[in-house]
């Protein structure tokens, strides 16, 4: 297996596990991983926020940990990139009107190189245009977005994941086994005990 050089877009109150897991998981397995969010830069810090599901009509929210970016936003070049992780929160609502996020989620898209969105992740996706025929899943909140903008909604289990072609979706941090070892396989990234 050879080690990836993946991008991760984030910004404040980005989903405090699907950013955190995701981000040592993929670097422990031997991937580089660079976290970038628009406007901020290498050291800086967003904030984060614990969703949970506690049995009322939609997630609960609590304050997370900060996580620090380890790379600039200004410096990425999406060609230098082998994949793309686009956690969910509340992050993708804001930064996927940042023009610059949108090419380099079309750059991953048009190269057809592996994406994985998790929750509300995809709704960066959508905003691209990057969903038209793709089937997916996200947090059910999301679905209309997902196919207002040409996708095939799947529903899943929350634990379950989708793959179709070069895109790994998920409804939420409860996924993040299958989600992982699903994005994983797409990257080469061989396991074996």
């Amino acid at each position: 297996m050879g080690a990836k050089k993946i991008l991760m877009l984030v910004g404040d109150y980005v989903e405090d596990y699907e950013v955190m897991v995701p981000f040592q998981a993929l670097q422990m397995v031997g991937h580089t991983v660079h976290a970038v969010c628009p406007g901020k830069k290498a050291g800086e810090k967003v904030r984060t926020a614990v969703h949970d599901f506690e049995g009322d009509q939609t997630y609960s929210e609590k304050p997370g940990h900060n996580f620090t970016l380890n790379a600039s936003f200004d410096e990425v070049k999406a060609e230098n990139y082998d994949a793309l992780v686009i956690p969910g929160g509340r992050a993708p609502e804001y930064i996927r009107l940042n023009p610059a996020v949108l090419e380099i989620v079309r750059h991953f898209a048009g190269a057809n190189k592996p994406i994985a969105a998790i929750c509300h992740g995809i709704q960066v996706l959508a905003a691209a245009g990057v969903l038209h025929g793709k089937t997916c899943t996200a947090y059910p909140a999301v679905k209309p977005e997902v196919e207002n903008a040409g996708g095939k909604w799947v529903d899943v289990e929350v634990s379950g994941a989708c793959v179709e072609s070069n895109l790994v979706t998920a409804p939420a941090w409860p996924a993040h086994p299958g989600w992982l070892a699903k994005f994983l396989k797409l990257l080469g990234t061989r396991i074996e005990p």
